[in-house]
């Protein structure tokens, strides 16, 4: 079958890493795709914010399946469209979405279905939300309502900062995103992420990982959109896992089918895992960055099988399987990233730092000069991930790679699975 692949990231490289060993994939394309998507399938200049453009494209190639990687064209409705035009898609309807689009949305679900989560209030002016900020005191913490490319969170550890958090979104600091605040009690436990696919009536427990969102080592610094990853985490036992789905995928499918807007896709729950157990942080509709760099190097089985199974309502019908080994991935990000990263440095070696056993390297934004030489187009740049018997050897491996890359305007972190390992 001929399969689009929606998106430009890290994410969208380890899938379409992944789709392409399918024997049902004919041909993949990728809108807009990157250097590093290229070598698995054609990069095409489809603008997917135009979603007439997507359908007709579709029609034109005789595309089957469109699998959507990124976060905003789900809650622009993309999927709807494409079900409109008669074309099979992977990820949720637009309501559906408000789960990753909408904070207080997902909040409010929680308060529905008696789903463990921190106590909430929601505001649409500054005044009252300082109020109750001082009235609940510190640590605390602000989220935008709406999506922030993973920079609509800032825990505060003083009062001061959550006021001053409070002020930058509702003076546009994060656009349309803070048009609305969220205020959260600040949990207390060991962050991780789970997967869970979902078909409207059933979820399957997909793989846990874990990330690292602040910059600097000893998860020091600005948040980020993720400086590396591992998975399996170790904090997700079998116990939790088992809670997981139990207290808080489970409620959210059905109470997602009550309200008439069935969730199909994946659920990437981002959880605390308390002294009383696990609690939900907040839902993404889409597989993770850069979690997915390294869920789809364990995951045995025909990615296309279990997309397909999940658009179609027959997750019944599929089986999946992981490998036994632990993934980890560094991300290589560009000076000056989480603020103005700078662009158009060259980066060579990375071909080198595939040539290690276990090790893949993702790109996240990258672009080709005329002359074939490779550039920064972004501010997270590479997912140099590696698989090893246990996340140490993974990590020793990764690192590994990270050396063999030659890139002078670039940087990362130098703790990735500190937790673990």
């Amino acid at each position: 079958m001929k399969i689009l692949l929606i998106g430009s990231g890290g994410r969208e490289h380890a899938l379409a890493w992944k789709l392409v060993q399918s024997p049902r994939c004919e041909k993949l394309f990728i809108a807009p795709g990157n250097p590093g998507i290229a070598q698995c399938g054609e990069n095409v200049a489809v603008d997917v914010t135009d979603h007439k453009a997507v359908v007709d494209f579709c029609r034109l190639m005789g595309v089957d399946f469109v699998v959507v990687g990124p976060e905003a064209p789900l809650v622009a409705g993309l999927v709807d469209d494409l079900a409109t035009a008669g074309i099979k898609a992977f990820g949720p309807g637009k309501v559906a979405a408000q789960l990753e689009g909408s904070k207080s949305y997902t909040k409010e679900l929680c308060r529905e279905a008696g789903i463990p989560t921190a106590a909430f209030a929601r505001f649409t002016q500054p005044g009252p939300a300082k109020d109750y900020i001082r009235g609940q005191g510190a640590p605390i913490v602000v989220k935008a309502d709406g999506l922030a490319a993973g920079k609509g969170v800032v825990v505060a550890v003083t009062v001061a900062e959550a006021e001053a958090a409070v002020d930058m979104m509702f003076s546009g600091g994060l656009g349309a995103a803070g048009e609305e605040v969220v205020v959260e009690e600040c949990l207390v436990g060991e962050e991780a992420s789970f997967f869970a696919l979902v078909d409207g009536e059933r979820a399957v427990p997909l793989a846990s990982a874990q990330d690292h969102k602040r910059v600097g080592d000893g998860d020091t610094g600005p948040n980020t959109g993720g400086m590396g990853a591992y998975s399996p985490a170790p904090v997700v036992t079998e116990e939790v896992a088992t809670r997981v789905m139990r207290e808080i995928i489970e409620p959210t499918v059905a109470a997602m089918k009550r309200r008439g807007a069935p969730f199909r896709g994946v659920l990437f729950a981002g959880l605390m895992i308390t002294a009383e157990g696990p609690k939900l942080i907040e839902y993404n509709c889409r597989f993770g960055d850069p979690e997915c760099e390294v869920l789809m190097p364990r995951l045995e089985g025909d990615l296309v099988d279990l997309l397909l199974a999940t658009a179609e309502g027959r997750l019944d019908q599929v089986s999946l399987g992981w490998r036994p080994e632990a993934a980890l991935t560094v991300v290589m990000a560009a000076s000056g990233y989480p603020g103005k990263p700078e662009t158009g440095t060259p980066i060579r070696g990375v071909e080198a730092a595939e040539a290690l056993e276990g090790v893949t390297v993702f790109h996240a934004g990258t672009k080709a000069q005329p002359d074939g030489t490779l550039v920064a187009n972004g501010g997270r740049v590479l997912a140099v991930t590696a698989l090893g018997a246990t996340v140490a050897e993974a990590q020793k491996r990764a690192y590994e790679g990270v050396a063999r890359i030659d890139w002078p305007g670039g940087f990362c972190r130098k703790d990735i699975g500190w937790r673990a390992v």
